[in-house]
């Protein structure tokens, strides 16, 4: 399927990029905004599952799928701010270009750190989308899981800081370069527990408040949107109990919402389109976006 890619933002030394996968509907059509995953230091736009996309455009929905600025060139805060930025960009400008229906009828997918700013997009983006769905998301960037040595990844051979820094540059960048796609930066974050460090920019123990506005556990109001957590209970990379987390403090405020649990589920559980857990997580997410953006 082709996409329509279009610059949503631009800063010095990066031109940030949205795809855009149009529904065979008749205009206008909901949108639906997909956030790709890469612990927000890499991964792009062009990482939507086929399988997926074409079952959004089949329900009707235009799907524009957007990237980030990547940590730790680019920190947190500017991070979001480009969540926020592509948000006001779909509302401008995607009922001339690209046929949205974008007052009431936009919402969000994400995975993994997609999902964190999905989650993100609930407390911080204005209007609020009116629906959000988080594969393996996290809504708490400076538990102990980020912020301490991982166990898991700790098994791995050993990166140092120079690995870990040979491909990082001075430049803003939304696709990662040569090694970097193969993450030792991130490596080398979770064996030392250093990731909201670098990615913040900020170290979490002696500056706690600075994280506070980025953890969407903590910014859970009465108005944030539905949301459906899905998330696989053997996964060694977010752990299950941030869904499990977000899901509680959803309920305490009295907000819609679903945590859908695929047993003995690894991260990433969702590109087994032969596991029938996996489908019948897929159909819900389908039946959930159904119910709260319609069709065409």
């Amino acid at each position: 399927m082709r996409a329509q890619s279009h610059v949503y933002k631009t800063v010095p030394g990066c031109e940030i990029r949205a795809d855009v996968y149009r529904a065979s509907a008749a205009p206008p059509t909901p949108a639906l905004i997909w956030i790709h995953g890469g612990c927000l230091m890499y991964g792009s736009r062009e990482g939507i599952s086929p399988a997926h996309l074409e079952a959004y455009l089949a329900a009707g929905w235009t799907v524009v799928s957007i990237d980030y600025r990547l940590a730790p060139e680019t920190r947190l805060p500017a991070i979001v701010e480009d969540l926020q930025d592509a948000f006001r960009w779909v509302r401008a400008r995607g009922p001339d270009l690209f046929g949205i229906d974008c007052a009431p009828r936009i919402a969000v997918v994400g995975h993994s750190a997609g999902g964190y700013l999905s989650l993100m997009s609930g407390c911080c983006v204005s209007p609020r989308p009116r629906a959000i769905v988080s594969f393996y998301g996290y809504g708490d960037i400076v538990g102990d899981w980020y912020s301490k040595p991982d166990p898991f990844y700790c098994q791995q051979p050993a990166v140092s800081r120079e690995q870990a820094y040979a491909s990082i540059g001075n430049t803003p960048i939304t696709v990662p370069r040569g090694p970097r796609a193969e993450s030792p930066i991130y490596l080398y974050c979770r064996q030392n527990g250093l990731w909201p460090n670098v990615v913040g920019g900020r170290d979490p123990a002696q500056e706690p408040g600075f994280f506070a506005p980025y953890c969407p556990v903590q910014n859970v109001e009465t108005d944030y949107p539905p949301t459906l957590l899905l998330h696989g209970d053997r996964d060694t990379d977010v752990p299950y109990k941030q869904s499990a987390l977000m899901a509680d403090e959803l309920s305490r405020h009295g907000i819609e919402n679903t945590l859908i649990t695929i047993h003995d589920g690894p991260h990433g559980f969702d590109w087994n389109a032969d596991d029938l857990q996996t489908r019948q997580a897929f159909d819900a997410v389908l039946a959930f976006l159904e119910k709260h953006l319609g069709p065409a």
